[in-house]
């Protein structure tokens, strides 16, 4: 295995830590996990504000801890929040195998007006995607929950190594994007069992690859 070799940490250590059986990993290992997928140890870790700001708090320099404001769709929306809507995935016939990329009507997500102004996002721009299947692990989990921003959505926009979420010929993704000198690089950082994917330039459009916007924030629950 890739991350095996690379990091020296044992397959069996790795197995248990991207299946959640080792809930807190050793300082050793995460952080030679980090170096391989190029980020911080508090970022694996899911402690780095700056990329997993609450929906509904500002980043604090010194967070304390604060009551849950419960609520549900009858709850009136704060005048310091809006209500953001998912993207999904929908068959458009049954049984064709083929998918388009909807706004969902009913589901929404609460941000904080601050949060999104925080991070360069327009409220109008900002979406929620869920993320499926096991490709981004150790980093997001399946059902994890994404915002992300659809003002950057150009390649020339793409920072190296950052989260996009992708509309791929219908299928609703989420990945690392690089630019290469002719065409763009998927990756996962499950990468021993999903390789990176290159496309040229003039592949994107027979690929219908199309980035849906920049992410900007993901949160998940522990499972």
């Amino acid at each position: 295995m890739a991350l095996h070799r690379s990091t020296g940490v044992p397959q069996s250590t790795l197995s248990r830590i991207l299946s959640g059986k080792i809930v807190d990993p050793s300082d050793r290992h995460i952080s030679r996990i980090a170096e391989y997928f190029h980020i911080s140890t508090d970022r694996l870790r899911g402690r780095d504000d700056s990329h997993l700001l609450s929906p509904t708090e500002p980043e604090q320099l010194h967070p304390e801890l604060h009551d849950i404001c419960l609520w549900d769709d009858d709850t009136p929306v704060a005048e310091d929040e809006v209500c953001i809507a998912f993207l999904r995935q929908v068959e458009l016939a049954a049984g064709t195998g083929r998918f388009s990329i909807e706004e969902s009507e009913r589901a929404r997500l609460r941000f904080g007006k601050r949060s999104l102004r925080h991070n360069g996002v327009e409220f109008d721009q900002a979406k929620c995607v869920t993320v499926r299947g096991d490709s981004m692990l150790p980093v997001l989990r399946d059902g994890a929950t994404v915002g992300v921003n659809a003002g950057k959505r150009t390649i020339e926009e793409v920072i190296d190594g950052d989260l996009y979420a992708i509309n791929h010929n219908g299928q609703l993704r989420v990945k690392q994007l690089y630019r290469l000198a002719g065409g763009i690089r998927l990756r996962s950082f499950n990468r021993d069992e999903y390789p990176d994917e290159d496309y040229g330039y003039s592949e994107l459009e027979d690929e219908q690859l199309v980035i849906l916007g920049h992410v900007f924030w993901w949160g998940m629950y522990a499972r």
